[in-house]
């Protein structure tokens, strides 16, 4: 029963991944089509992430009333018929109004799923759901792809998303008795004593430090992935598609990563995987800064980057319990959720003000200060929990 009950949540995470690229790759098609301007995929990535933070700050209470089965079901549900609206959907007005019900859908199960797995099973489990994340985001363009090229429009790409997610949502409604039996293998009750709230959360020590966190390497994920390859063809000069190739490679680094974390995460620990991944991640981005003209240096310094990213964020979720009492760690959970997306929604937009109006060659150094900041404050955390211990 546990073996379905995580293949079930992993399915979950590949379909939290699916929707997560669409945008970007039918975006150009989008634009012609809606005959709109191409800088509002930004806005509606806003509003998208708006949605995902209000659902994360209301997650705790949701599914402490509902349960994190319900909770996921309900909430694959909405942003299925979120992206069946995309692909009915014919002006920017529509792709707008139901980018909020997928926002809103999308951050109560990331948060819920995130708790679940925290609370009730090994390290590893952690590193392989968001393995399975980066499956779903490493299909979908490829979908889309399909659908443009076969003539079937980007509004069929949404739609075949759409059909994908509403099938896994009749999987799990059909599995909502798995999610309330207990089991020897770390499966547990998840209904604690009444739950805090946001002004409680945030004076337990080390919880406003942990929030930078996230904030940080959210900022540190999308500016990088969303950069990397305006960065490699503009300032070095890297011909446009080994460029793209690479900024590509960089999501394959996290996601091949997190497979190969999960073998030895449990043995390792949370703590040693965050620090050894930051050191990598600094490791990656020194060889993006190397003044060489060899091009190599920097192309390979952005795959050991993705590589180093990889067990971070998963750890830092899973460890989450331990430093701050299960009682807690939904609450926190959600917090965090809701800080990660406001980090991925501000910061990559603040780097494209810099490369417009200072230089892109700033780029390295402008997610080296969020993956420097990253490792203060979770080492503000260790020494805090390492005290009250």
């Amino acid at each position: 029963m546990v073996a379905l009950l995580l293949a079930i949540i992993y399915l979950s995470f590949i379909s939290l991944g699916l929707p997560d690229s669409l945008l970007g790759s039918a975006w150009p098609t989008m634009v012609t089509d809606l005959d709109t301007s191409l800088s509002y995929a930004g806005l509606i990535s806003m509003i998208i992430a708006f949605g995902t933070i209000v659902s994360s700050l209301l997650s705790d209470k949701i599914t402490r009333k509902l349960g994190t089965g319900l909770v996921t079901a309900i909430s694959v549900l909405t942003t299925a018929v979120a992206l069946l609206g995309f692909s009915f959907s014919n002006s920017l007005l529509m792709i707008c109004l139901f980018a909020i019900p997928y926002g809103l859908g999308a951050g109560a199960v990331d948060a819920a799923l995130n708790n679940y797995v925290a609370l009730h099973f090994a390290s590893r489990h952690m590193s392989w759901l968001h393995c399975f994340w980066g499956i779903g985001a490493t299909i979908s363009p490829y979908i889309m792809g399909y659908a443009i090229s076969s003539d079937r429009g980007w509004q069929s790409g949404y739609g075949i998303v759409s059909v994908i997610q509403l099938a896994l949502t009749v999987c799990l409604f059909a599995s909502l008795p798995l999610w309330k039996k207990k089991s020897t293998a770390n499966v547990g009750d998840e209904n604690y004593e009444a739950p805090i709230g946001l002004r409680d959360a945030l004076k337990i020590k080390g919880v406003k430090q942990i929030l930078v966190a996230f904030l940080c390497f959210c900022a540190f994920e999308v500016t990088t992935g969303l950069w990397a390859s305006s960065y490699l063809a503009e300032y070095r000069g890297v011909d446009a598609e080994i460029a793209a190739n690479f900024g590509s490679l960089f999501y394959m680094g996290i996601t091949l990563g997190r497979f190969a974390c999960g073998f030895f995460a449990d043995k390792v620990g949370d703590k040693n995987l965050i620090r050894g991944g930051i050191a990598v991640m600094l490791a990656g981005i020194a060889m993006i800064i190397l003044p060489v003209k060899a091009d190599i240096f920097a192309l390979v310094g952005l795959v050991i980057t993705g590589v180093g990213s990889a067990p971070v964020y998963p750890s830092i979720i899973h460890s989450t319990p331990n430093n701050f009492g299960k009682e807690n760690s939904h609450a926190i959970v959600g917090i965090q959720m809701a800080s990660a997306y406001t980090g991925s929604a501000l910061m990559p937009p603040l780097f494209g003000l810099i490369a417009d109006y200072i230089s892109i060659s700033l780029y390295p150094f402008f997610i080296a200060f969020f993956v420097i900041m990253l490792l203060f404050m979770t080492e503000f955390v260790n020494k805090a929990v390492k005290k009250q211990s």
